[in-house]
């Protein structure tokens, strides 16, 4: 989809479109009345700013939306994809030995428990040992840390989505950055 796609949707088409990138039902909204972006930089840029006014709520409806990362099951599917895609991520995943894989399901299941949401991590480029010595150093904060840094995750998570959701006429006109 090109930016000027985007500008001409309906309001539900738009917010359809932004909540493959964030499910935060407030940050879409903003998002659809932030229309029209100019540019792939006004996007991102409404995309943080728009981010940065959401409260605990909010963020804790974005996580909801996530695959649980060491969810065995999940991450076999993914590996199952990997030969066709061969992201880099997807790399790191099908690398992993089944005690990684086990970890990841053992800690991220204690994550849940401590903090009441999943642990979220832009896992792009990452492999799963990567992943898993991240949720082994962050398991140990409190909930209001994990909050700020499942946030700053998201946030990412949600730039690189927007820039893989436009086209490559559109991405050619300026990455995200994080």
């Amino acid at each position: 989809m090109t930016l000027d796609q985007l500008n001409r949707l309906d309001d539900s088409a738009a917010s359809a479109w932004f909540e493959q990138t964030c499910a935060a039902s407030r940050w879409v909204s903003l998002m659809v009345a932030a229309r029209p972006y100019h540019e792939p930089q006004a996007l991102y840029k409404a995309a943080r700013e728009s981010w940065q006014t959401m409260n605990e709520d909010d963020a804790r409806e974005a996580f909801e939306a996530h695959p649980m990362i060491g969810d065995v099951n999940s991450l076999r599917a993914r590996f199952a994809s990997t030969k066709a895609t061969a992201s880099v991520e997807q790399k790191g995943t099908a690398a992993a030995s089944e005690a990684t894989l086990s970890q990841l399901h053992q800690l991220n299941h204690e994550y849940l428990a401590k903090h009441g949401f999943i642990f979220i991590i832009c896992a792009t480029g990452l492999s799963a040992e990567a992943m898993l010595d991240e949720l082994r150093q962050r398991l140990p904060n409190d909930t209001a840390t994990e909050l700020k840094n499942a946030a700053e995750q998201q946030i990412q998570i949600t730039l690189l989505r927007l820039g893989k959701a436009l086209n490559a006429d559109a991405q050619s006109a300026g990455e995200p950055t994080s």
